[in-house]
């Protein structure tokens, strides 16, 4: 439902059922020696697998949010390059963004394929059996704090990765106050914006795989929470 790539509004319905059928059957075996013997009642198998829905929505949240600091990075990047009003369809959020986010959502998916970084997704959702056994009640306080942890690491990580376009604007605009001051008679704003602008697209094309990587980094080291026992 929401997996990064695979939950994502562009990819058909058909496609993301046939995938969660194909997925379950390869993780059948694997999990199979977590599941209760005998398979409870009714009522109480109706409550294991809201359980296990609530834990799949948290998995999947986490992932996402990762996901998101590259939206953040964008906005920023945006904001810093004086782009922020032009907005796109951000297929990846599936609302409005920014022309830089929507440009670093989509690579960031691409580039989470290309390197087979969506393997720990799958691995997280066999690792949570440990982590969360079935029948047992997950600690709500646990996972709230948790949410809260990673929101504040995803804004973080879309800042640094927005870094360097904050530091040319802020060169940027002192460049333009020294002017305004030197010749006050030059309408120095309408002079550098297409400057900022030339000179961030330069700047993206320069550290656009550097940022990309570091965001991969981070976004493994993030999901890495779930494998306690590949840590080992």
């Amino acid at each position: 439902m929401i997996m990064p790539g695979l939950g994502d509004s562009f990819v058909s319905e058909r496609i993301r059922l046939h995938m969660a059928l194909g997925i379950s059957f390869v993780m059948f075996p694997l999990v199979m020696p977590y599941m209760p013997s005998p398979i409870p009642q009714t009522f109480a198998l109706v409550t294991l697998i809201a359980m296990e829905l609530i834990i799949g929505l948290f998995v999947g949240t986490i992932a996402r949010i990762f996901m998101t600091a590259l939206d953040t990075a964008g906005m920023v990047i945006s904001m810093q390059s004086g782009l922020a009003n032009a907005q796109v369809f951000n297929p990846s959020l599936a609302s409005q963004g920014s022309i830089m986010g929507a440009l670093l959502s989509v690579t960031g998916v691409l580039v989470l394929f290309e390197t087979n970084l969506h393997h720990l997704l799958i691995m997280a959702v066999i690792e949570s059996y440990d982590l969360f056994p079935v029948g047992v009640i997950p600690d709500v306080g646990s996972m709230a704090k948790l949410m809260s942890e990673v929101v504040s690491a995803s804004f973080l990580i879309g800042i640094k990765l927005a870094m360097p376009f904050i530091v040319m604007t802020l060169l940027i605009y002192v460049g333009m106050g020294v002017l305004s001051r030197l010749m006050p008679q030059i309408q120095v704003f309408m002079v550098a914006l297409p400057l900022q602008i030339l000179l961030s697209i330069l700047l993206l094309v320069v550290v656009l795989s550097y940022l990309l990587l570091f965001w991969l980094g981070e976004f493994e080291e993030g999901m890495m929470f779930f494998l306690p026992l590949k840590q080992e």
